[in-house]
């Protein structure tokens, strides 16, 4: 005789019978609203410009960029995240380009803001590292380390000729002292009072920035450990957040994303305000690459990798696969 009683009366299989079953179990959904794609806009180009350790993404001509902002508008995806790439021959020790009103980042903020107004929110990369000619994202002392107050002089004219320009949200991504205080007065100062800060609070020196260079030409010779933090450090990140926090950030970051999710996980349980997460590039190009070998599944790859971030407590998720995400996601509603 069986004896029945043996058996496991709790079987948490039945509820992955199915699709539909599994479906209507999730504990995390993803959705086109989550999702910020990241893109790079170049001074001086005709065609947009392939990057290669980033296949699939470009750095926009100013016409691309309107189309690239209006297919992820029509995606359903929240927001765009500008990047500016200025010419070479404008680059300088302080940034000059990143300040100017006809610099390329404010044009195109400009372009994109004439073409979706305010239906896709618009946020811009906050920092001059794309503009100096040393690559790092503050101006440099006699002794050739970032100054720290002379670089949050130079951000604070950078937030003003960004919401001057219809910026909806800036984005600090240098990690100098005392930023988000002082973009926040600059911008309450001139007028910009409904201009969001999402502060970049936990932004590692992280070997996967690599392919981000080459999107941004950068100029960088050396690394930001000085002022980008240590991957070995959690409450580090902590104390980055409540200073933030209490200079009065909007939105907080947590950047890379997938090899710090329990760094996300004790952000999102430690805040009142949005949290986002950025996917940067090192994590696209391991995807992409491993895909280009046969050796993962692209699409759940990049689905699993997704979810993962969301689930960790990542409010809104920026990635390059944005608007081929959430062109998915809505074929499938």
């Amino acid at each position: 005789m069986t004896a029945y009683g043996s058996f496991p009366g709790a079987r948490p299989r039945r509820l992955r019978t199915t699709p539909a079953m599994r479906r209507m179990v999730a504990e995390t959904r993803l959705h086109p609203a989550d999702l910020i794609l990241p893109a790079f806009v170049r001074e001086g180009i005709h065609e947009p410009v392939p990057i290669s350790a980033m296949p699939g993404v470009v750095q926009h001509t100013r016409d691309t960029l309107r189309k690239a902002a209006v297919e992820a508008l029509e995606a359903g995806v929240a927001g765009i995240m500008l990047f500016g790439v200025p010419e070479d021959a404008k680059k300088d020790g302080a940034g000059t380009a990143g300040t100017d009103p006809d610099g390329i980042l404010q044009v195109a903020i400009r372009d994109v803001k004439a073409e979706v107004g305010d239906e896709l929110v618009i946020m811009s990369d906050l920092c001059l590292d794309e503009y100096t000619d040393h690559g790092h994202c503050g101006v440099l002392d006699a002794d050739g380390r970032v100054d720290n107050d002379a670089t949050l002089e130079r951000y604070a004219e950078m937030a003003q000729v960004q919401a001057d320009a219809g910026v909806h949200v800036v984005g600090p991504s240098g990690m100098m002292d005392g930023q988000v205080g002082v973009i926040r007065d600059a911008l309450d100062q001139t007028g910009h009072e409904d201009v969001s800060i999402l502060a970049y609070t936990v932004k590692y020196s992280s070997a996967f920035f690599g392919p981000f260079r080459e999107a941004v030409g950068s100029s960088l010779k050396g690394d930001r450990k000085t002022y980008q933090q240590d991957p070995a450090n959690l409450r580090e990140s902590l104390r980055e957040l409540a200073l933030d926090l209490e200079e009065g950030a909007d939105m907080v970051m947590v950047k890379p994303a997938g090899p710090y999710l329990d760094v996300l996980a004790k952000v999102a349980e430690s805040v009142d305000v949005p949290v986002a997460a950025y996917q940067i590039s090192g994590e696209y190009a391991m995807v992409e690459a491993a895909a280009e070998k046969g050796w993962i599944d692209r699409d759940k790859a990049i689905a699993e990798t997704l979810l993962g971030i969301k689930r960790a407590g990542a409010d809104m998720i920026l990635t390059y696969w944005a608007t081929e995400v959430a062109q998915g996601l809505g074929a499938g509603r």
